[in-house]
């Protein structure tokens, strides 16, 4: 069972190739702030990933002695699609259709699905996506706001979330479904989210909600936004690209990268300060989760490229430790994922979901 998997993220494409669940080859493309910025559209960044993608995967081909003939499918990272339950869809021309549109939002995740599809399409062989963005487990009374006509939408990064919460639960001899933990996705973009027995019953809408990151704003005044929004004549398409890639750290300090931000912080206060404050909120957002769970949470889990800052998980951890156990996954673990989902369809262990239009 040979599988190429690509996970584009907010400043890097990362991919892999897998056989029989064991990874032949891995590399990371970084995409600079310059690249990034000069996109209007996320689909201006389909020709620069996919021929990173493509680089990769003859990499990946030479370094696996794989011939293309042998790759059974290609998996991608899901994007932001309509509300749909987890699982493994087979890439679909409705799936496609919603993600050139960018229907649900625009987001790095949408490239995934396109470009499995462009390097499927020749072989003749199937292209995946697992755990999208858009998977929805939340309870009714989460969805909830002040205004009939906006709901909290569940947008998050579902891949990483449960690939790290089952790790978590295995580290102490429980079953994912047997837990109550909130975990924390630090990346790009950030999401916190209450598991209750194999379930995200509440999360932040990581686009548009919770604490500020490297590039997205985060929750924000609402009267102070919309001031600035009539103030500044700004369009709504320019409102959301500057919400959710020109904001967080890189609105102050002209970099998404936070280790470049961590390194002018020994000698810069305010950059200090200003990972201090992204850090403080990320700490407000679990404490608030805690009573989604009742207050019984068996484990808080931070995760992503951002948990391996010791500075930044110190930062929580000094502020969420009376809440329960911490343990710190770093890095992302949704190429393993990604393989492991699509696998357990070609063997047929369970069905491929179908992705269907919204009516």
């Amino acid at each position: 069972m040979i599988l190429f998997v690509l996970n584009p993220g907010s400043t890097s494409t990362k991919t892999a190739l897998f056989r029989d669940g064991k990874c032949l080859f891995r590399e990371t493309a970084y995409h600079s702030d310059r690249q990034i910025q000069k996109a209007v559209r996320l689909a201006d960044q389909l020709p620069m990933r996919l021929t990173a993608v493509k680089k990769a995967y003859l990499a990946a081909l030479n370094q696996g002695s794989v011939d293309s003939a042998e790759v059974d499918a290609f998996v991608g990272r899901g994007g932001l699609l309509h509300s749909i339950p987890s699982g493994t869809y087979r890439v679909n021309q409705a799936m496609l259709d919603d993600l050139h549109a960018a229907r649900y939002g625009e987001h790095a995740s949408n490239l995934g699905a396109i470009i499995a599809a462009r390097l499927a399409e020749p072989l003749a062989c199937p292209a995946f996506v697992v755990d999208p963005p858009s998977v929805d487990e939340m309870d009714n009374l989460a969805r909830y706001t002040g205004l009939p006509t906006i709901r909290r939408r569940s947008a998050f990064h579902a891949l990483n979330q449960k690939a790290a919460a089952r790790l978590a639960a295995a580290g102490i001899g429980r079953s994912y479904q047997e837990c109550s933990m909130i975990v924390a996705h630090l990346g790009g973009g950030i999401s916190v989210a209450a598991h209750q027995n194999g379930r995200v019953i509440d999360v932040n809408d990581a686009l548009e909600e919770g604490p500020f990151s490297p590039e997205r704003a985060g929750s924000l005044p609402s009267l102070q936004l919309l001031a600035l929004m009539c103030e500044s004549g700004k369009s709504v398409p320019d409102m959301q690209r500057l919400l959710t890639s020109q904001s967080g750290l890189f609105a102050y300090t002209g970099t998404t990268d936070c280790r470049i931000v961590e390194d002018l912080a020994q000698t810069r206060m305010d950059y200090r300060e200003l990972l201090q404050a992204m850090a403080y909120q990320i700490a407000k957002s679990i404490a608030a989760l805690s009573a989604s769970l009742s207050g019984h949470v068996d484990m808080i889990v931070l995760t992503g490229g951002l948990a391996y800052s010791r500075l930044i998980t110190d930062w929580i951890k000094e502020r969420v430790y009376f809440l329960g156990p911490i343990q710190i996954i770093p890095g992302e673990h949704e190429l393993e994922a990604l393989a492991a989902g699509a696998e357990r369809v070609l063997r047929g262990e369970e069905e491929p979901r179908i992705y269907e239009k919204e009516a």
